[in-house]
């Protein structure tokens, strides 16, 4: 049996799902935000955490009237993960949110995992059919980490295996995936 990829809990979650883990020990947070959304009222009964927010819309490329991720942002998730090191027995539980908590949290969340464990970034990815069985993590989020930490393609194939493994277990997932405009992540 391998250790765990974290010395805390991670709990990935949408917005109306905030309520549940407001009691639960949260020490620290990332919101991920569509631009003009609203910081969540939930947020405000889970008393001193560490929050970082980042403000982009869920795209995997750039579109006109949207904000997709940029390399600045995932810097900023990937600070996240020094500062979860740094806070050593005072990081708890990590919670990382966006809307739904399928598409920009998944994919932060696998990154934030595999940050400090080189060599398992498969096993971090596929840790989020655990904690989100109906994800689809955003690749553009996945690009720019595997780049930043010079991974050389270890997370975007952490995200492929991922992939094949949810598709599955869930093979009716495959036209939703290419109803939504995302087709082109359906691994071969």
């Amino acid at each position: 049996m391998s250790s765990p990829l974290t010395p805390f809990k991670v709990t990935v979650c949408g917005i109306p799902e905030l309520t549940r883990h407001g009691g639960s020990g949260v020490s620290h947070v990332l919101s991920l935000l569509d631009t003009h959304h609203p910081s969540p009222d939930a947020l405000g009964d889970y008393g001193a955490i560490d929050h970082e927010l980042l403000r982009f819309d869920d795209v995997v490329a750039e579109f006109p009237g949207f904000v997709a991720c940029g390399e600045a942002d995932v810097r900023r998730i990937l600070a996240l993960g020094e500062r979860l090191r740094a806070a050593g027995e005072g990081a708890r539980h990590l919670l990382v949110h966006c809307h739904a908590g399928i598409s920009r949290s998944t994919a932060s969340a696998a990154v934030l995992m595999a940050q400090f464990n080189p060599g398992r970034e498969t096993e971090a990815f596929l840790r989020i059919l655990d904690l989100r069985p109906h994800a689809w993590p955003n690749t553009r989020i996945v690009e720019f980490a595997d780049r930043l930490l010079e991974r050389q393609g270890a997370l975007l194939e952490g995200l492929v295996a991922y992939r094949r493994a949810l598709l599955e277990r869930k093979p009716q997932l495959r036209q939703v995936i290419v109803n939504i405009g995302r087709g082109h992540e359906l691994p071969s």
